[in-house]
């Protein structure tokens, strides 16, 4: 049965039996309106999953949609899926893992994967110790997933050697172990190999400037969009765009929500739900198979 028959049997149902009023009824039938024209007429509604929900969660939000009306529209939707669940006509509610932005916060832009290799790749100056750190730190954030306060918080430590996983500290001083893909090991080799000639001995902080203190987050976002600019890109890119682009390339290619999580370091999808720990090596399977940038082209 496509999504709109369902629903459109749904809402006769809900008309007929009086389980909610009018008023309440009709705000329903405006927002399911609006998820089957995201899906399209046709969809199949056993088709449609948690990635499929996602997709239309961040194109409200791009229409600069609140998130309180966005967390009324989802409801709505979950409401479908179990009526269909009750109906057997499938077995589990792709809407119930997925949440709204908070209010007042929109999800940030995720580059598409050729706007990501374009920035990334833009050629820098090999002499150029600035640029060379730089490259480090924009391959790091997009290859692992990292929010920027957590690549900047790593130590000289934390990346010695050409590692392929590093362990950081989130939020909630919460430890996670992520991968570091091949660009990425590459980048910080570089900056590895540069890193001496700025190093005063006044922090131990991986990411420095030529005088010797860390690298302050106001740095990196005026140089990163300095360089989206240089690289054509015709937008604003921020250092988290990275690492939701990261999580958003990750997914559709993988279609792996659980092992996503892991690799934000999120906790739970939901903050009622018992979370489950993935281990790390679940996650790296994911990670090499899917991410654009974990290993060099065969």
């Amino acid at each position: 049965m496509t999504f709109y028959a369902f629903v459109t049997q749904y809402l006769d149902d809900m008309r007929q039996t009086q389980r909610r009023s009018n008023k309440t009824i009709e705000a329903y039938a405006r927002d399911l309106q609006q998820a089957i024209g995201f899906f399209g007429e046709d969809a199949e509604i056993q088709s449609l999953d948690t990635l499929s929900v996602i997709g239309w969660v961040r194109s409200l939000s791009a229409q600069r949609i609140a998130g309180r009306s966005i967390s009324r529209k989802l409801s709505a939707l979950r409401g479908v899926f179990q009526e269909a669940i009750n109906q057997r006509l499938i077995k589990a509610n792709p809407a119930v893992d997925v949440r709204p932005p908070k209010t007042g916060k929109h999800l940030p832009n995720a580059l598409s994967p050729d706007a990501m290799q374009r920035l990334l790749d833009f050629p820098i100056n090999p002499n150029d110790i600035e640029a060379i750190r730089d490259q480090a730190i924009y391959e790091l954030l997009y290859s692992s997933g990292l929010r920027l306060a957590e690549v900047l918080g790593l130590t000289v430590k934390d990346l010695h050697g050409n590692r392929r996983e590093i362990r950081v500290l989130g939020k909630g001083s919460r430890e996670r172990i992520v991968p570091v893909g091949f660009k990425a090991r590459e980048a910080l080799s570089n900056w590895q190999k540069k890193r001496p000639e700025w190093d005063l001995g006044h922090t131990d902080q991986a990411f420095i400037t030529k005088k010797g203190l860390g690298v302050s987050p106001r740095t990196v976002q005026r140089r990163l969009n300095l360089r989206a600019q240089a690289a054509g890109l015709d937008q604003h890119v921020h250092p988290h765009a990275l690492r939701h682009s990261a999580a958003t390339h990750l997914l559709e290619s993988s279609g792996d929500l659980r092992a996503i999580q892991e690799f934000l370091g999120h906790q739970s999808l939901s903050t009622k739900q018992i979370y489950t720990h993935l281990d790390f090596q679940h996650l790296a399977e994911v990670y090499d198979r899917a991410h654009p940038r974990a290993k060099t082209k065969s």
